[in-house]
């Protein structure tokens, strides 16, 4: 038997299992689906020569995550290509905010609001570094950069209250951050979703959003390289039903869901606990529309044809009332659809001439709801000519998804709701948030802190818990990383 096993080949599984087999330890790893990669995975999804990613499409993480910067993707054959435009947000009559990768021109574009725009980004731009630390360590430790940490905090109470509205006097800027966001699938003037809006518009202006040349699995599978040069094993197609196949092994690492938990525990955890992960609230999902299309999407604004992913609601106010409506268990009149065109940066993703989209739309939590005719026509609103492009379309609803990722329970993405509480406190309040009270047993998916993206760190934090509480290593896990 291994010395580990991990169940769960998503980027935090990976991370903690190449970090751990970095330390010497003999790791295996179980993936339910034939392919592994969990969020990052990429497929086929519609005609043959589309390649589309499953869930993470763009990547602000995969250039800024520590456990990222040093596993080092570039050298490890994964080329990210940062799109001059990092996200955009079209409004009605031609008009569009654009978020480049420079700040300053993206400034000089946002007219009035300019000055504001630099004004509050431009501090956290310049220390990107101490943003991101902070905002994927695991909550428990005082964070370095205490002036940094105190603007990024300010400016989060700023726009996660009533006082959102008073930096900007213009709609372009107002929408562009509240795209931005807005996904974190809750309402946007919120202090999570606000934290997650300038955490992600930093990056945009820092090294842009990010898309792995051929698509989202080019992450997964460079981790899993590393990881069987190590002596590692993935198994993928191999579901596991009861932790009690692992009893003869050291420490076992979920990079599941609270639900998948309890369900693999059986009457193994404490009541007091397993109410506790019951109590575990998830939210809002995604119902996710990928197209095959003849040609670039006519979008009417400028430099949209530069932008890898969009924001697509229209003002403020409208982004406010379709998640007000998606909190409130219904779908909204004109959803929010985030929108990735790959092709900008990247022609490997589908034949010749032609381009892959990619899009989801956010809808209640287990909504059977195909909403492909709702997205279609918030594409149509700021791209005429948008339908006629389409050779074919691939439909997950948000009650599909957990079919192809156990973790997004019901389609939440995120898995786990971005509340204020589930900020700090996920999935239950406990100092140690990795470990289970079960004895070697440890989580690290993205129910744990800092919570959902493609960024490993989850894993790296439940992997140096492993190390010392299990095996004795008191060794910090990115320092192993680094180490070759």
């Amino acid at each position: 038997m291994p010395d580990v096993v991990v169940v769960g080949s998503g980027p935090n599984g990976l991370a903690a299992a190449v970090i751990l087999a970095k330390a010497g330890l003999s790791v295996e790893v179980y993936e339910a689906e034939n392919t592994a990669g969990g969020g990052s995975r990429t497929a086929e999804l519609t005609l043959p020569g589309f390649r589309h990613d499953v869930c993470a499409g763009a990547h602000p993480m995969a250039f800024a995550s520590p456990f990222f910067r040093a596993f080092d993707l570039a050298a490890h054959g994964v080329e990210l290509l940062a799109p001059q435009v990092s996200y955009a947000h079209p409004l009605d009559g031609g008009t569009a905010g654009v978020a480049w990768r420079d700040l300053e021109r993206t400034a000089d574009g946002l007219g009035r609001d300019g000055d504001a725009w630099r004004a509050l980004f431009g501090p956290l731009v310049r220390d990107w570094e101490t943003v991101v630390d902070l905002a994927m360590s695991d909550l428990r430790r005082v964070p370095k950069g205490l002036l940094t940490a105190t603007r990024f905090g300010l400016r989060t109470l700023e726009q996660g209250t009533p006082l959102w509205n008073t930096r900007f006097d213009e709609e372009p800027a107002a929408a562009l951050l509240t795209g931005v966001a807005t996904h974190a699938i809750t309402p946007p003037r919120a202090v999570p979703a606000a934290g997650a809006g300038l955490l992600l518009g930093t990056l945009a202006h820092a090294g842009g959003w990010v898309l792995p040349k051929g698509g989202s699995q080019a992450i997964p599978d460079a981790l899993i390289t590393e990881l069987e040069q190590l002596g590692g094993r993935v198994h993928v197609g191999k579901r596991v039903d009861a932790l009690g196949q692992f009893d003869d092994v050291r420490a076992v690492v979920l990079d599941t869901a609270p639900a998948e938990l309890i369900r693999l525990a059986g009457n193994r955890l404490p009541d007091r606990y397993v109410q506790r992960l019951r109590r575990f609230r998830y939210g809002g999902a995604a119902c996710k529309v990928d197209f095959a299309l003849s040609g670039p999407v006519p979008w009417q604004a400028e430099h949209l044809e530069l932008a890898g992913t969009l924001h697509l609601i229209g003002t403020r106010d409208e982004a406010m009332t379709a998640e007000r409506a998606v909190a409130a268990g219904q779908h909204a009149e004109r959803p929010y659809v985030l929108a990735i065109q790959p092709g900008v940066v990247d022609p490997t993703r589908a034949p010749e001439g032609k381009h892959t989209f990619y899009t989801y739309a956010h809808v209640p939590n287990g909504s059977t709801r195909d909403i492909s005719a709702d997205v279609i026509a918030q594409v149509e609103r700021f791209a005429p000519g948008f339908r006629e492009l389409i050779l074919a379309k691939n439909v997950y609803t948000a009650a599909e998804l957990p079919s192809h990722n156990a973790n997004y329970i019901g389609g939440d993405i995120s898995a786990g709701a971005m509340t204020l509480r589930q900020f700090a406190f996920r999935p239950t309040p406990r100092w140690n948030p990795y470990a289970t009270p079960l004895s070697g047993v440890y989580l690290c998916s993205a129910s744990t802190p800092p919570g959902p993206g493609v960024h490993g760190m989850s894993g790296v934090h439940a992997a140096g818990h492993v190390l010392r509480q299990r095996f004795g290593i008191d060794a910090d896990p990115l320092e192993l990383v680094r180490a070759g």
